[in-house]
């Protein structure tokens, strides 16, 4: 059935799938999405910097062929108000892998975020973040080379699940009486109730995930972040079925953290990934004292979204934060940052994030050429003092530059 809107290049072949793997072609046509405010600045920088990689990493033997989808603002100008229209979901399964601008979200009422309905829509159940330090970039931390850290989210279940009853609203009131009358709940009157759904299903897929990449990146641990001292039925469950994903379906390469110390003596051996778990609160003092204990960690929803900006903040901020949502046949890379509205059409914000989420997806993508020209460019970049004006203002002797300029410095800089 053709596109109403959307318009598939001319050249190029699509991705496929066969026995639940990736195929990609030499010349994959990808889809994307401008994204709101400041989306079409740093998209344009992006794919004039990856377009760029890619040429000079495989001599045009491969090429991406972009193909624009819509959401968002531009999507309601073009379908009449539908902010997320329905072919935009069906462009991404039949074409497997796309890459996001930031999306409007309004807070506390209008529509529903689009981040969170793109991702339940297509399952898309693993928020990937990667975080690492890239050299010069301004940090707040005396030794930032320590973090590195990718982090697993779940992207489906938790209190992001959307099950929520408004104070007042006759669903609130039904609620509250059957759960004061059948379990004998207290709480205040006039309370907003949510609904915490934690399952065996979602978070085994998810470690189950995390494991595998640690597995095929050579990553030492995986570490299971919960609050089930107190949540002992979500929370506690799901630090209960991480630990039974491993042991059943990883046994053979995965030991625990108490196995390490008394069967090793504290010492990994070769070829096993220890599978560790911290409490939710915790973990953030962990992460800035002892950041090089953790490789990757795995956790729910909510706990996943503050910690990955928490760690951004170790290693430059959000701004140069990537990330991806992974389902198990379909992926969207995006910016982990808002639209930032008032700088929209300036050329003058730091295109990093959505950067490094296109890094992540010629990774995904297995061309790791080009994705480490683009790493080794940058810091090049960096380390010239070539930068964006967050962070011009963090360093002395610095040259600001707009962000097409900053993407033309980096392509220079793959040279």
């Amino acid at each position: 059935m053709p596109f109403q809107k959307i318009v598939p290049p001319a050249a190029g072949e699509k991705i496929t799938v066969k026995d639940g793997k990736l195929h990609i072609p030499d010349q994959p046509i990808i889809a994307f999405i401008e994204g709101d405010g400041i989306g079409y600045d740093i998209m344009t920088a992006s794919k004039r910097i990856w377009d760029a990689a890619v040429e000079k990493a495989y001599g045009g033997q491969r090429k991406i062929h972009w193909m624009e989808i819509y959401a968002g603002e531009k999507a309601a100008r073009i379908y009449d108000g539908d902010y997320m229209p329905e072919e935009t979901f069906e462009a991404l399964r039949q074409y497997h892998i796309g890459i996001k601008g930031p999306l409007t979200t309004p807070v506390g009422g209008g529509f529903r975020s689009l981040n969170v309905t793109l991702r339940q829509v297509l399952d898309l159940y693993a928020c990937v973040r990667p975080v690492r330090w890239y050299r010069g970039v301004p940090s707040p931390l005396r030794e930032p080379e320590k973090t590195n850290v990718v982090i697993f989210r779940e992207n489906t279940e938790d209190v992001y699940a959307g099950i929520e009853f408004e104070s007042g609203t006759p669903e609130n009131e039904k609620l509250a009486a059957f759960l004061r009358r059948e379990f004998g709940a207290q709480f205040f009157e006039g309370a907003g109730l949510g609904i915490k759904p934690i399952s065996a299903f979602a978070s085994k897929r998810l470690v189950r995930q995390a494991i595998r990449y640690a597995l095929e990146r050579g990553r030492k641990s995986v570490t299971l972040v919960h609050k089930g001292n107190i949540q002992k039925y979500t929370e506690g469950a799901f630090r209960k079925w991480g630990y039974e994903v491993a042991a059943e379906e990883f046994g053979e390469v995965t030991i625990t953290e108490d196995e390490l110390w008394e069967k090793y003596n504290g010492k990994q051996p070769d070829g096993k990934i220890v599978i560790k778990d911290r409490i939710a609160d915790i973990i953030f003092q962990h992460l800035l004292l002892r950041p090089d204990e953790f490789d990757v960690i795995a956790t729910m929803n909510l706990n996943g979204d503050y910690l990955s900006d928490a760690a951004a903040a170790h290693v430059g901020g959000v701004g140069i934060a990537p990330g991806a949502n992974i389902g198990d046949e379909v992926a969207v890379f995006e910016a982990t940052h808002g639209t930032a509205p008032k700088y929209t059409n300036l050329n003058k914000v730091n295109p990093g994030s959505l950067l490094f989420s296109g890094v992540m997806m010629l990774e995904y993508m297995n061309w790791w050429e080009a994705a480490e020209l683009i790493n080794r460019a940058y810091e090049k970049t960096i380390e010239q003092k070539i930068v964006t004006y967050d962070f011009a203002r963090q360093m002395e002797g610095a040259t600001e530059v707009g962000t097409s300029e900053f993407a033309s410095a980096v392509i220079a800089n793959m040279g």
